[in-house]
Formats: C-alpha cells, sequence, structure tokens
C-alpha cells in the first residue's frame, strides 16, 4: 500500500472537489436527498441504498446524519469501490452489481429499502433500461419508501436558457482546470492510476469499460416523471432544481 491509498481521506476528498468543480451545488442536492429521507423515516436511522454509489460519497453523508443508518452501497467500478470500502470502514455493506443487467437486485442484503438515492450516474444508462431499472427499484422498496435520481435533467420550457447556462458552467470549470485549481475527470483518473494500490484496480476498470462508459444520455426532467409513473410509483415529481441539473422522487 502507497501513503496515497493508505490515506483513504486525501483520496476521498480529491474526489469530492473534482465532483464539486463539476457540480458545484453537489452538497446542497445531497443535503435536499436526505431531508427527503429524513421525512420518509420521521427521523429514525433510514435504511438506505446508496445506488452507484462510487466513493461513497451519499452513504457517508447519510452515516454522518443518521449514525444508526443500515447502509448498502452498490457499485461496479473496482478502484472507487477500493476507496469506499476503505473509507465506510465496515459502517455499510457493499456490493459489486452490473446496473445494465436485470438481475443486480440479487446482490443485496436487503428488500424494503426506506430509500434509493443515486446521483450523477445513472445517465450512463440507455432509455430502455433506465425505464426498466425504474421498475427494478420499485420492488425493492418499502411501501412509502422514495427513489431519488440527482443527475443531469434540463428543464423542457427553457431550452434556450439551459443551453446558455450550460455553456457559462463549462467556461467556468475550464478556466479552473487550465489554471491547475482543480482536477478535471481525466486528471483525476490519470492519477489513480499512477498509483502503485490503485493502478490494478483502475486497469481492471478499463476492462470492465473499454470504451469509457456509453455515450451520455440527458433527457429532460419530463422524461424520468413519465418513466417513474410508467413504473407503478404512486406520487412522482422533482425535488430540487440547479441549472440544468434535477432531483426527481418517486414514492412507493
Amino acid at each position: 500500500m502507497t501513503p496515497y491509498i493508505t490515506d483513504t481521506a486525501a483520496w476521498q476528498e480529491s474526489w469530492d472537489r473534482q465532483q464539486a468543480a463539476y457540480l458545484p451545488d453537489r452538497e446542497h442536492r445531497f443535503a435536499t436527498l436526505l431531508d427527503a429521507v429524513d421525512t420518509v423515516t420521521d427521523g429514525a436511522p433510514p435504511r438506505l441504498l446508496d445506488l452507484a454509489g462510487g466513493t461513497g460519497t451519499i452513504s457517508l453523508r447519510t452515516l454522518a446524519r443518521f449514525p444508526g443508518a443500515q447502509v448498502t452501497l452498490l457499485d461496479l467500478d473496482p478502484a472507487l469501490l477500493a476507496i469506499a470500502t476503505a473509507s465506510l470502514a465496515g459502517r455499510a455493506t457493499l456490493v459489486t452489481a452490473d446496473l445494465s443487467h436485470t438481475d443486480w437486485s440479487a446482490t443485496l442484503p436487503h428488500r424494503e429499502y426506506d430509500a434509493v438515492l443515486t446521483a450523477t450516474a445513472l445517465h450512463w444508462l440507455p432509455a430502455d433500461r433506465l425505464a426498466g431499472l425504474y421498475a427494478e427499484i420499485r420492488d425493492v422498496l418499502r411501501p412509502g419508501g422514495i427513489l431519488a435520481n440527482a443527475d443531469h435533467m434540463p428543464d423542457d420550457a427553457l431550452p434556450e436558457l439551459t443551453k446558455r447556462l450550460t455553456a457559462r458552467a463549462q467556461a467556468r470549470r475550464a478556466a479552473r482546470y487550465a489554471a491547475g485549481a482543480v482536477l478535471s475527470w481525466s486528471d483525476w483518473w490519470d492519477r489513480a492510476g499512477a498509483d502503485p494500490a490503485l493502478a490494478p484496480l483502475v486497469e481492471r476498470r478499463q476492462a470492465i469499460y473499454p470504451t469509457g462508459h456509453s455515450p451520455e444520455w440527458n433527457p429532460p426532467v419530463s422524461w424520468h416523471l413519465t418513466a417513474l409513473a410508467d413504473a407503478g410509483y404512486a406520487e412522482v415529481g422533482t425535488l430540487w432544481r440547479g441549472g440544468a441539473d434535477a432531483a426527481v422522487v418517486a414514492v412507493r
């Protein structure tokens, strides 16, 4: 183990900084998601599934807010899962599964979750698979439990303003990357691949995703609301919005 991977907090901080540069309102969206969880459990520690949870961003914030929470983190990326495993230190159950396959839920240690949360992750799935996944998630929620997905979800009614907001955000990020203020996505992965402890995991990741991921697909928020309603949820709506991003929520 190198000092870099041994100091898990440093890798977790590095990931958070890289993500926050891309999503400046990242913490606000997480707080909003956890407010919804708090509401459906009346403040009791939740049983929560962190879907496509990466390094454990949502899991760590859930445990900080609800120390007694039963948290499951599911992901496929071996490098990110290694950081999550070290960061969570036995406080959550970690499972490896591929959300592009319909049998992903067989890996879960529980059913009847109070909440399934996911952020900036499911845009890698094509339309038919994401619609199917929404229905599958419903089956692992308890009655009254919620699914919340925060991602790039433009407002249908503001196409031109959304384009301008997106272009402005991209220009600000590019300036920060050029100045070395923060790492870009590719720079972060270059550093992870240069670390002796993470390098073999990054190689495994590249074997899983030989072309990166599938092309990003970012439908408007209305598409998500329709897909969730079609999946049989009792209530669906927009929980949060920030620029071209939104969080949709569905209640079983």
